[in-house]
């Protein structure tokens, strides 16, 4: 089976992967908790497209259930972007225990909001 190509949508936006990365956002970057999801964002001093970084801890439950979560979280966030793109701010999702449990179209909404109340 041939590998998919990212959609025009996923290629709006880099991602963070390093730990590095994610630890500059949480220091330096401001904070968001709305309903399902928490929000991290560093603003960047350039133009460039937004980088996403996703994360969801040992708390929420086994590797299956993580990462189920961090695929709802992606998806949400790669829906909503594609409607409202935003450039020059890294952004880290992190996924709770009531992500997974939470209806989709109101988790876009708590990333719409959270994005609001950071200021992107």
């Amino acid at each position: 089976m041939p590998a998919q190509k990212p959609s025009s949508a996923t290629a709006k936006f880099g991602r963070l992967k390093r730990r590095p990365e994610f630890l500059r956002v949480a220091s330096a970057g401001k904070k968001a908790a709305v309903g399902g999801v928490v929000l991290q964002a560093l603003v960047r001093q350039d133009a460039e497209p937004a980088r996403l970084g996703f994360t969801v801890t040992k708390k929420v439950g086994n590797a299956v259930i993580r990462n189920r979560t961090r695929r709802r979280l992606k998806e949400a966030a790669r829906l909503l972007l594609a409607d409202r793109p935003v450039s020059g701010v890294d952004l880290v999702l992190i996924g709770r225990d009531s992500t997974r449990k939470r209806n989709f179209i109101s988790l876009q909404g708590d990333i719409r909001r959270a994005l609001e109340r950071t200021g992107v």
